[in-house]
């Protein structure tokens, strides 16, 4: 009997994710899927970005922090896409403006790939940058539409309790369409990064803009009613935006810590200014789950930085086919994990799974860690292999995580105000992502990794990989004391 009620269980957990799909869901997801195409294009940009261009690890971190600034003042997007209406469209138009946006930052990448001459005179280092910022605003509008959208495709003729089940399975979804697209694309994209040129390969990637706007083009949506335009948020946004192109483009010094605390006391007093007028309880509930959302995303985002890339390329000997083979694996695993987990993600306590996943997290960080002090070579095993093991087990995992983190915001998304709701806690949760890269900036100047670099056949910098260890080390003990202590302190489900 107690094996039959398993497969019973199973099978319900598998159909669950097919059983739940509705056709007015199909917008988001598709907006969703084509984000997770986007990792067609990791592994050649990866490469591209160590063998053509002469960023340091510490540069490239800085350049993370600057990409997710779109993120971080995506209250802007939000109020755009709750008030200003466009041709007769909140939601469509918007997506469609990602689309061409996302596309100008591809074919900027091309034209450095290829070495075109309108562009030769300029630096390949700073159109890059640019490449990557356009593309992730482009990102930034249409992932705003789909948060939205998420809130609004739900049937309203239910149950309190139904319609926060219905909120975590559109999420459980959002990430399935997110896998199932990376699964599609990340072996292929290392094998074609194998074989084509980088040029080919970001060519190849112009398809994805086309693909972000099929569901929205061809499914009829509802019409939303605009809410008036939060004069506050809208323009303290973007004043806010126009004080971090100043900051950049001035270079001025530690700008980047500036930004980030003058961003935190924004978007603190944004979120206020839109729940003031909320009950004491609920308020209460919302501080908890803030304070578990940002310390559980900054620990968990601190970045060991592309000197552990160079150092698995270099020492390890990965190549990028094999790269794909763990993006491929990664992306199944991740598929699995979401699809057969999706039930359980629902019903169970927010809390303890966040708990869970740090303590899985902490221990499939060990492997990478062994494999420095040359683990695999004592016990006769090759490093591909562990390396593989250690993606089956981990991949699962952040996916869950990004639910529980959706699912969260989206039980307490006010009426009316859902795009901004959306837009502001997104951009505190970019914030602490931007607050992990920023530690891991500080690590990386502390424990210095550098890749060779050669200029004209010549070695001007030797590949030292001395001090990777002592990283490791210290971003696995930050990722799992700071969120344990968090979420016991600061139980969301209390």
């Amino acid at each position: 009997m107690r094996i039959k009620a398993i497969q019973q269980s199973l099978i319900e957990a598998f159909l669950m994710p097919i059983k739940s799909i509705r056709v007015r869901y199909i917008p988001l997801l598709m907006i969703y899927f084509s984000y997770g195409i986007m990792g067609f294009t990791t592994i050649a940009n990866n490469f591209f970005v160590k063998e053509k261009l002469g960023l340091s690890a510490v540069e490239l971190i800085e350049l993370s922090f600057w990409i997710m600034i779109p993120w971080s003042i995506k209250m802007i997007f939000g109020q755009l896409v709750d008030s200003v209406t466009i041709f007769g469209s909140n939601r469509r138009i918007y997506v469609y403006i990602g689309a061409i946006l996302m596309t100008l930052g591809t074919l900027l990448l091309i034209s450095i790939a290829g070495d075109y001459t309108f562009i030769s005179s300029y630096n390949k280092d700073t159109i890059y940058m640019i490449s990557m910022l356009i593309t992730t605003i482009g990102i930034v509008m249409q992932d705003v539409v789909a948060d939205t959208m998420s809130t609004e495709v739900i049937d309203k003729n239910q149950t309190p309790n139904e319609i926060k089940k219905e909120l975590a399975t559109i999420q459980v979804l959002a990430r399935l369409s997110l896998a199932i697209a990376g699964f599609m694309v990340s072996g292929l994209g290392g094998y074609l990064a194998g074989i084509y040129s980088y040029e080919t390969i970001f060519i190849i990637s112009l398809f994805i803009p086309i693909l972000s706007i099929t569901g929205i083009t061809f499914v009829k949506l509802n019409h939303v009613e605009s809410s008036p335009l939060n004069k506050k948020i809208f323009f303290g946004g973007l004043g806010f935006a126009v004080f971090i192109i100043f900051m950049g483009i001035n270079k001025i010094p530690f700008a980047q810590e500036i930004i980030f605390i003058i961003s935190f006391s924004i978007v603190l007093y944004m979120l206020r200014e839109l729940i003031h007028e909320l009950d004491e309880d609920t308020i209460k509930h919302i501080k908890m789950v803030m304070i578990v959302i940002f310390s559980y995303r900054l620990s968990t985002y601190i970045e060991i930085g592309d000197g552990v890339t160079w150092w698995q390329i270099d020492v390890l000997g990965f190549d990028k086919p094999f790269f794909g083979v763990l993006a491929q694996i990664g992306a199944t695993l991740g598929i699995i994990g979401m699809w057969i987990g999706g039930k359980y993600i629902i019903d169970k306590s927010i809390s303890s799974i966040l708990i869970f996943i740090t303590i899985i997290n902490t221990i499939l960080a060990l492997p990478i860690l062994g494999m420095y002090y040359d683990l695999h070579t004592l016990i006769g095993v090759d490093a591909r292999t562990i390396a593989i093991l250690d993606t089956l087990a981990l991949s699962p995992f952040d996916y869950i995580a990004g639910v529980i983190m959706l699912t969260l915001v989206a039980i307490y998304a006010p009426e009316g105000k859902k795009g901004t709701w959306f837009a502001l806690m997104a951009s505190f949760m970019n914030l602490a992502i931007a607050g992990g890269k920023l530690i891991g900036k500080y690590l990386n100047e502390i424990f210095v990794i550098t890749r060779e670099v050669k200029e004209n056949g010549v070695v001007i910098v030797n590949a030292d990989y001395s001090q990777l260890g002592i990283l490791l080390w210290v971003v696995i003990i930050i990722g799992f004391i700071v969120p344990i202590v968090t979420i016991l302190k600061f139980n969301p489900d209390k």
